[in-house]
């Protein structure tokens, strides 16, 4: 099939070079020129395992543009995976959808049958409202097209985005068109029957079994996706507030989350106490979630209580080191990680970003590493007064204190000792209950997790 992408950042990327990968012929398009070049080039400009790989491996099946109107043209499915940013009261921003669907329009020819598809992550009635604003073209421009219209939610974890493409749980097509619906079964038919030789840096999972197409309406297939990243932003905050008590009665939370997990009912997945969740996804869609329960009058209170929950996280560092240290003002802390999870350079939203932003409102001096995403949280925090090191063992140099933010494997392994004598004063925050404190305090180090 000729598949059009409509947007290259982790969404669009990862699932065009899946698809070509399939050999689909795929042609990716954005409007940031130094993306495109370096696409071009066969390099990724996200850091996602695999990407790059698979990049040069496809050079047959997907081409990268900033131009859409040929590509639109000659394209069986058009997918739109361009940004839905919040807004201010919370809502996802689609006016970038709104604009790629009159892009789209703009492109398609006389008489020709098109399906496109929304994967963006978009608040409930943008199927219909993509369909309209492309009616509207194509009415103004005297054009007749067939375009039917779907949803087809994404459910990518970054750092796992092309194993939860090529071997996912489910896939999700919402439509009122059984013509569109057919065409994502074909589209994904490798994938639906597992055809495809698997790449090598990437094997089939054992056991993993075939995954159903769920196919539903185009506003059930919307609330699929809120939902579902609702759920697990509350179970994270649920672990959390258990692991607040656990502390008051000297409870681990860690046993505790082992023992409900255990539970098929509960299962293990997600019961990670810590410093909160983060990321491009769960914030935006728990606070559109809320905003969509305003629009119609409707407490969604739950949600709200896990967003409250997960702030308070943030906090919990700053007391766990004022307890410690007493005075903040004129301490040095070392951050460990800065990606709001591992295996990727993603820092929106981590919880970083606001536990650094404390720290420097209390007069901390604050000393940062992280193996990938220096860069991007450069740009985040410019015009804050931070250090950042490519050497872990650079950033505890005199330092009162360290927190583990990422739960890098890299972090795993470090010389605990050569890190302890690098330091003022010999305490780790493990902020993620990642690292083993029999080993740490067997290094001379005063250690604490969270809810522990």
């Amino acid at each position: 099939m000729n598949i059009t992408i409509i947007g290259c950042g982790y969404v669009g990327l990862t699932t065009g070079v899946a698809l070509a990968y399939l050999k689909h012929n795929v042609i990716g398009i954005d409007k940031d020129l130094n993306k495109i070049m370096l696409l071009k080039q066969r390099k990724s400009p996200i850091h996602e395992r695999g990407l790059e790989i698979l990049l040069q491996e496809t050079p047959k099946w997907i081409e990268f543009q900033s131009d859409i109107n040929q590509a639109a043209a000659d394209a069986d499915v058009i997918i739109i995976a361009v940004g839905t940013p919040a807004k201010k009261n919370g809502e996802a921003d689609t006016s970038s959808v709104e604009e790629a669907a009159r892009d789209i329009a703009f492109g398609l020819k006389e008489n020709r049958s098109y399906t496109v598809v929304v994967k963006s992550t978009v608040p409930i009635g943008s199927n219909r409202r993509v369909e309209t604003v492309i009616n509207r073209v194509l009415n103004s421009r005297g054009i007749s097209a067939e375009v039917s219209i779907a949803s087809n939610p994404e459910f990518l974890r970054e750092g796992m985005a092309l194993s939860d493409t090529f071997y996912p749980d489910r896939i999700v097509a919402g439509s009122e068109s059984e013509k569109a619906i057919e065409v994502l079964r074909k589209m994904y038919q490798p994938i639906l029957e597992q055809t495809f030789n698997p790449p090598s840096f990437l094997p089939r999972p054992e056991h993993y079994n075939l995954p159903p197409l769920v196919t539903t309406n185009p506003a059930s297939a919307e609330m699929i996706k809120y939902a579902a990243n609702a759920f697990l932003a509350l179970k994270i905050s649920y672990i959390n507030e258990i692991g607040g008590l656990c502390e008051k009665v000297g409870a681990d939370v860690t046993e505790v989350a082992r023992g409900i997990g255990l539970d098929p009912r509960i299962g293990a997945r997600f019961l990670n106490a810590g410093i909160g969740w983060g990321g491009s996804c769960f914030p935006k869609d728990t606070s559109a979630l809320l905003a969509l329960g305003t629009e119609y009058n409707y407490s969604m209170s739950i949600v709200e209580a896990s967003r409250n929950v997960n702030l308070r996280q943030r906090q919990i560092v700053l007391e766990k080191l004022q307890t410690q240290l007493k005075v903040l003002r004129g301490r040095t802390i070392g951050i460990l990680g800065l990606a709001f999870k591992p295996d990727t350079d993603d820092v929106r939203e981590s919880p970083v970003l606001e536990i650094i932003k404390l720290l420097i409102e209390r007069g901390a001096n604050v000393r940062v590493h992280d193996p990938v995403a220096l860069a991007n949280a450069q740009k985040v925090l410019a015009g804050f007064e931070i250090d950042y090191f490519d050497d872990p063992y650079t950033v505890a140099a005199g330092c009162d204190a360290l927190i583990l933010i990422t739960e890098w494997d890299y972090y795993r392994n470090l010389d605990f000792i050569k890190l302890k004598t690098e330091m003022k004063i010999p305490f780790l925050l493990d902020g993620r209950n990642f690292l083993n404190p029999s080993e740490l305090k067997n290094a001379g180090f005063i250690y604490e997790g969270i809810g522990r």
